[in-house]
């Protein structure tokens, strides 16, 4: 199906955010779809969005990645990251809509959704890592200050190596994780070399932010069908961990997709990972209301 992208953008309080909208020559009878990430911006999702070209699909840049810019002063938090997206969907004349949201914008996507109930229907949750509702937050939040002084003090490599041991850890973390001496960057694909930035969307900003505490009663009062999703080879991995914990907060069961964290991505990290079938299976769970 042809499908055109027209691409804006948008001042809002702090920043300027560029958005892409997907249309089909012919839409279907389905909602509109604003898929998006956090720090991932548009570009994470291309090899999803060919996939899901029988509806509208809104993508954007969160203020501090790819397109998209953070004016001086400009702040970031989950809640701000919400409010751009409400923006961006009203600027962009769709609604209600439905949701695709994957990891922090999994996160950003809850109160925007408690403030803006009518305008999604369906907001699907892929992993968000909602740290607050884990039982070892203590320590998860001492690892990630942890990356966050690292990168200050060392730049962007020696921080990268140590989240991407945080990432790939499996199960809950104990005192022993943060005994562990430094993963050497070279390792894992980094270099040691400080270049001196510390505007990372990850490491400058995202890690920044205070953990959410999403409030189950107004969720659950909210109308909006929340549904929170987890990749079938996450394995225990913190962010799964997080959207196992809000199915159980909401009193839902988590619904599981193919592949890991990024299912929706296939490369060289994960080769297994399949985008059509993920899109499939987005269809499958949008429909499922």
């Amino acid at each position: 199906m042809t499908v055109t992208t027209t691409t804006h953008q948008l001042s809002v309080p702090g920043a300027v955010l560029t958005y892409d909208v997907h249309e089909p020559a012919t839409p279907g009878p389905h909602r509109p779809l604003v898929v998006f990430g956090s720090p991932m911006g548009a570009s994470g999702f291309a090899q999803l969005v060919p996939h899901l070209d029988d509806r509208t699909v809104i993508t954007y840049d969160p203020r501090m990645a790819e397109r998209s810019k953070l004016e001086e002063g400009g702040e970031v938090s989950y809640e701000i990251h919400g409010d751009d997206v409400h923006r961006v969907v009203a600027a962009a004349g769709h609604g209600p809509v439905d949701v695709f949201a994957s990891s922090g914008g999994a996160v950003a996507a809850l109160p925007w959704l408690l403030a803006h109930p009518a305008e999604v229907a369906t907001a699907v949750l892929h992993e968000p890592p909602l740290t607050a509702l884990l039982e070892d937050r203590d320590v998860v939040q001492r690892v990630n200050d942890d990356i966050v002084a690292t990168y200050e003090r060392s730049g962007h490599g020696p921080a990268m190596a140590k989240f991407v041991r945080f990432v790939m850890h499996d199960g809950v973390f104990t005192e022993e994780f943060l005994e562990q001496p430094a993963p050497p960057p070279e390792q894992l694909g980094f270099s040691s070399d400080d270049d001196g930035s510390r505007d990372d969307p990850l490491l400058g900003h995202n890690l920044r932010m205070a953990p959410y505490h999403p409030d189950g009663a107004a969720l659950a009062a909210s109308g909006v069908r929340i549904v929170p999703a987890v990749g079938a080879t996450s394995g225990a991995a913190l962010p799964r961990r997080g959207s196992e914990a809000l199915a159980a907060l909401l009193g839902v069961a988590p619904v599981e997709f193919p592949g890991d964290h990024g299912g929706f991505v296939a490369n060289e990290w994960s080769p297994g990972n399949d985008p059509a079938a993920f899109a499939a299976r987005l269809k499958e769970v949008l429909a499922a209301r």
